[in-house]
């Protein structure tokens, strides 16, 4: 289980970095029975005071009694005493030290020190990092789950995002990856090495939706022989402070890695962006985000020396061709309802031949009508609340004004699965849309919604060599490009499509859209999901550069400077 952490001592503010046990409140009846998880911010191997605290009230507590969920936060904040009766309450899980404007640069330069000692660790010990965290991960597991939950994730998706770790850090992923780092070959008298070094200072900026195991992609840049600075999100940093704190820190300590190979800070976005795009010392900048802001920020990494990695928006497209297997099609297409579609590589449209349109219809409107809200820590939940479903709302309304067929969903529903004007939760919603030509006329089509919300075109009839020529087009013309899902029976079709396909990081031809596995990328893509430089994210690849290196014996130059 996680170790909680008392308040920092005071003095200049900087404590050891290993963990005590606190002091212990007296609980009051309906109180939490586990001590308050309390992270200060982490720079230079040290726990560091922050300007105030950010607190984690359990999601369950805005279905339960919003008011109180509310109050105990804002109280919490204002007060932040982690002995106080407030603190002591059950909603409340955690908090976490929010940075002062210096320690952001603190952190970068620390990070700058540690890097020659922690580059210049050997390669296979560096790769080690990925195999203990894996190990560490399956033994907090159930404390990880727990976080996220109370952060809002239901535990079916928590299970889902610890799967996606379990894969990036599995032995055949690592053995891969060394692969990838190192290559050697000997030619006449020559030991030729083509290698990856580290670019150097690495800086991470989580998204907001699924902030834990985006941070955890810190330890693939921390085995490719960066430092790295994590920003904890201020609205939920709690499972990032948790799963680097708590997991990473002290596998990096066993590794010998000096302090500030590692930093991990709470803020703002802009309070650090900011400042990591003005640094010298900083190299590449990991950053999560909407497409639009994103691609302003990476002319602002290229203009300032600073390499942009970017995970952006995504519009995934799920094509299901005459032969699919319908009921394990339509299994897949529904995961595009998880966490009430909040989540960027999930299928957002599906594209479906004509000849099969209304037998898959049918079958998804029936499974879409099965999934319910509930509290997240309910095993079978897979919807999130959703605070703002105005723009909900609007892309429905353009959908069936543009001619769309509302084929189930489109109300507010309470927990308890209740049609309320003033429910938290979206109800499942799919939209049949006619024509492929103009399908992307519509918003639904077109962008990411982040709702609850799929339009299933449904393109003429048309001769099915025609049809897949035009499919394979629509798809690699998405101005997005995370991952395309492809389901077919016939192996010439779907050779055919994958051999023409160029949009996105990822292609699954019958597989569950979301699931992972190893070797393939979790993360990355083309168009607006990655940039000018998109392509599938690998880490530890990205935030290292190609060296080649050649160590000759006996070598005259002035004949090996003209060998052919």
């Amino acid at each position: 289980m996680a170790r909680p952490h008392p308040r920092p001592n005071s003095g200049d503010g900087r404590s050891a970095g290993a963990y005590t046990p606190p002091a212990r409140a007296t609980v009051s009846p309906g109180s939490r029975e586990k001590p308050l998880l309390s992270y200060p911010s982490y720079i230079g191997g040290k726990d560091v005071e922050g300007v105030g605290w950010v607190y984690t009230v359990s999601s369950r507590s805005l279905l339960e009694d919003v008011f109180t969920s509310v109050s105990l936060k804002r109280s919490l904040e204002q007060d932040p005493d982690p002995l106080s009766p407030a603190a002591q309450h059950r909603y409340v899980t955690g908090r976490c030290a929010v940075v002062a404007d210096a320690d952001v640069d603190t952190a970068t330069e620390a990070a700058a020190a540690a890097v020659p000692e922690w580059a210049a660790v050997p390669l296979a010990d560096r790769l080690r990092l990925g195999r203990l965290f894996r190990e560490k991960l399956l033994e907090h597991e159930e404390t990880f789950l727990e976080i996220l939950v109370a952060e809002a994730h239901p535990r079916r998706l928590a299970r889902w995002e610890l799967a996606c770790l379990l894969q990036v850090f599995s032995e055949a992923s690592c053995s891969f990856y060394e692969q990838q780092m190192y290559a050697e070959f000997t030619h006449g008298p020559r030991r030729l090495i083509v290698r990856r070094q580290p670019d150097g200072v690495v800086c991470l900026n989580p998204p907001q939706n699924a902030p834990a195991p985006s941070s955890a992609l810190a330890v693939l840049a921390l085995m490719a022989g960066n430092a790295v600075v994590v920003r904890a999100p201020r609205s939920i940093a709690l499972s990032t402070m948790f799963l680097l704190r708590e997991l990473v820190v002290p596998l990096l300590d066993e590794l010998g890695a000096p302090p500030g190979t590692l930093n991990v800070i709470c803020g703002k976005p802009a309070q650090m962006l900011d400042r990591w795009l003005e640094h010298p010392q900083v190299n590449d900048i990991l950053y999560f985000g909407g497409s639009e802001a994103g691609l302003r920020f990476e002319q602002e990494c290229v203009a300032r020396g600073k390499k942009p990695i970017l995970e952006l928006a995504g519009n995934d497209s799920f094509v299901v061709w005459k032969d699919a297997d319908l009921p394990l099609a339509v299994e897949a297409i529904t995961e595009c309802f998880y966490g009430s579609g909040q989540i960027c590589m999930v299928p957002n449209h599906v594209i479906v031949h004509p000849d099969v349109a209304e037998e898959l219809l049918r079958l998804l409107k029936a499974r879409a009508e099965t999934i319910r809200p509930g509290f997240p820590d309910d095993d079978e939940v897979v919807l999130s609340p959703v605070r703002r479903s105005e723009k909900f709302f609007a892309l429905l309304r353009q959908a069936i004004a543009g001619g769309g067929e509302l084929v189930t969903g489109g109300r507010r529903l309470e927990v308890d699965g209740t049609p309320s004007q003033a429910g938290m939760f979206l109800e499942p919603t799919v939209v049949r849309v006619n024509g492929l030509a103009g399908a992307r006329e519509l918003d639904m089509v077109r962008h990411e919604t982040f709702f609850p919300l799929l339009p299933v075109v449904v393109p003429a009839p048309t001769p099915d060599d025609e049809l897949l020529a035009e499919i394979i087009h629509f798809t690699n013309a998405n101005e997005y490009g995370l991952r395309n899902s492809f389901w077919s029976g016939s192996p010439t079709v779907v050779e055919r499509y994958i051999s023409r396909l160029r949009n996105g990081g990822l292609v699954k031809v019958n597989d569950s859209h979301i699931g992972f596995l190893p070797y393939l990328p979790t993360h990355g893509g083309t168009g607006l999901t990655g940039g000018a430089f998109g392509e599938a994210n690998y880490p530890i690849l990205k935030t290292s550069h190609i060296q080649g290196v050649s160590i000759a014996t006996g070598v005259v130059p002035s004949i090996a400077a003209f060998e052919r």
